[in-house]
Order: C-alpha cells, then structure tokens, then sequence
C-alpha cells in the first residue's frame, strides 16, 4: 500500500469532478445497494493507465449532456475492502484496476475493463463512455 499523501492527488483527479469515494465495504452497500438511479462506480488506480487513460477520459465524458445521476468511485490497492465489496456489484467480470462500471437500476449495465483502457487513448475511451451514457442514461438536469 502506498503512503496516503502519494495517493491523495490520483483520488482528488476524481473527487474534485464530484466523485464520491466508497473507502468501506459499508459505504459502498449504502451507495450501490438499493440505488435505483443510474450510477458510474470507478475502480481507481495508481497504475499509468489510469493517469494516462482512464480518469482524463472519465472527465472528458462528463462534459456530455448526458451522464449518470451518481458518481463513486473506490481505490485498488489502498482501499482493499470497499474495492472488492464494489466489484460484487460486477457480476461476470474478473477483478480490473483500473475500471469504470455503469450500473442502472441497481444492476450492471455497462463495463470498461483494464484491457480496454490500456490499449486505447483517452479520447477513444470518453467515445467509448458517452455512448453508454446515451444509451444508459437518463439528460442530466441544469
């Protein structure tokens, strides 16, 4: 596990764009359990691609006129517990980091696993994500 300060800048690329961070198994039951509305739930990541990739391309994204109601998001490998609770809310997939899940209704909707960040470019995965923001979502409200 890195120190908290090595860490704290690659949480704040997220939280400052109005995520919401998920740091226990408990927190992550009261955000995703009986939520009904739709909801982006990031695995974050200290690795390259998530620097590089990942959050810029979850940023962009967000531009969109249309994006999911609740954002939240957990951090491998500095918060073990809560990352693993959120992935049982991923059923079918193996354990990514990083990795962006759409859940609508309580259910998952729509996923972008590591294997598809790292071999794409930000813009391609911000593509990638506003098209399941259209298909998934309902207008964001002004």
């Amino acid at each position: 596990m890195y120190p908290e300060g090595f860490v704290r800048p690659m949480r704040e690329e997220l939280t400052s764009i109005g995520f919401r961070e998920m740091r226990t198994p408990e927190e992550v039951d009261a955000a995703l359990q009986q939520e009904k509305r739709t909801v982006l739930v990031v695995v974050n990541s200290i690795c390259g691609c998530a620097a590089g990739k990942a959050r810029p391309a979850i940023a962009k994204a967000l531009a969109h006129g249309v994006r999911p109601e609740v954002l939240c998001t957990v951090f491998a490998g500095q918060d073990g517990e809560a990352t693993d609770r959120a992935r049982s809310y991923f059923t079918g997939y193996a354990p990514s980091s990083p990795s962006i899940a759409l859940l609508r209704d309580g259910k998952l909707a729509f996923m972008i696993e590591r294997r598809d960040i790292e071999t794409r470019d930000a813009a391609a995965i911000a593509q990638t994500l506003t098209q399941a923001f259209d298909r998934f979502c309902a207008p964001a409200k002004i």
